[in-house]
């Protein structure tokens, strides 16, 4: 396993990436409405994300089951946990919850983020595990210092989650991050204190929680790419991308924009 330290320069690049990707969530935000399309979210990210220099890194990901991916962000509404793809077809509507993942490609350096929004009211129940699962997220960047386990930020997470009878998605995991997308190690949202790779300043990383209102069991549609919980339950996926410190971690990405429009 090849984990790679990045260098305060190219820390500062990854924070530029990340400040950008921030920014696209938040200019997300300001569409995600009832009536509008998920396709039509996908053309808004794509504009943005050009007008400001950088590339798509999603679009044309490759897939390990079938067709590349063929859009700039994931749009995975209620029950589709990631990886949902931007369609003319879906509509958000009052009530719906949609996880938006995006990723962007600046001066070499990835950027990589998530947020769940509402559309609209949505029931308590499920304000409840949005809440609570991006509460988990901080939870886990707390565990993410230097000295410190893999396994410490995903029992922390797991813990949390469980406390109120929600599920961890155990197949999909966060991911070391840099000039790709997707490095070591992987960052599971599950474990136990002590265990797995230690962290070290200047790794970076993504801690993404994804959490059901019920059971953990996910599976794959038709098409290759959009992840469903078995039990059609709704599931909520926030996601930071943070540089690893000798004490607190730096968060590089950033939801203040999204939060504070």
């Amino acid at each position: 396993m090849k984990i790679f330290l990045k260098t305060e320069d190219e820390i500062d690049l990854m924070r530029k990436a990340n400040q950008l990707v921030g920014s696209t969530l938040a200019e997300l935000g300001r569409h995600v409405q009832p009536g509008i399309t998920t396709l039509q979210l996908d053309k808004i990210a794509e504009e943005f994300i050009r007008d400001h220099g950088a590339i798509p890194t999603f679009k044309n990901f490759p897939n390990p089951y079938g067709e590349p991916f063929p859009a700039s962000i994931c749009t995975s509404v209620n029950d589709v946990v990631v990886h949902g793809i931007p369609n003319a077809d879906v509509v958000l509507k009052e009530g719906d919850i949609i996880s938006i993942d995006c990723g962007a490609l600046l001066d070499g350096y990835n950027g990589d983020s998530c947020y769940t929004f509402a559309v609209g009211e949505v029931l308590p129940e499920v304000k409840k595990l949005l809440d609570v699962t991006k509460e988990s997220l901080y939870r886990g960047i707390e565990q993410a210092v230097a000295g410190k386990h893999v396994g410490d930020i995903g029992v922390t997470i797991q813990d949390y989650c469980e406390s109120f009878g929600y599920g961890i998605v155990r197949e999909l995991t966060g991911h070391g991050i840099g000039k790709e997308m997707h490095e070591e190690p992987k960052i599971p949202n599950y474990g136990r204190h002590g265990n797995g790779v230690m962290l070290k300043a200047g790794m970076c990383i993504a801690i993404e929680p994804m959490i059901t209102m019920g059971d953990y069991h996910i599976g794959m549609l038709p098409d290759k790419w959009s992840i469903v919980t078995c039990d059609r339950k709704p599931a909520a996926h926030y996601e930071h991308t943070i540089a690893i410190r000798k004490g607190k971690a730096e968060i590089l990405s950033t939801f203040e924009e999204i939060e504070n429009h």
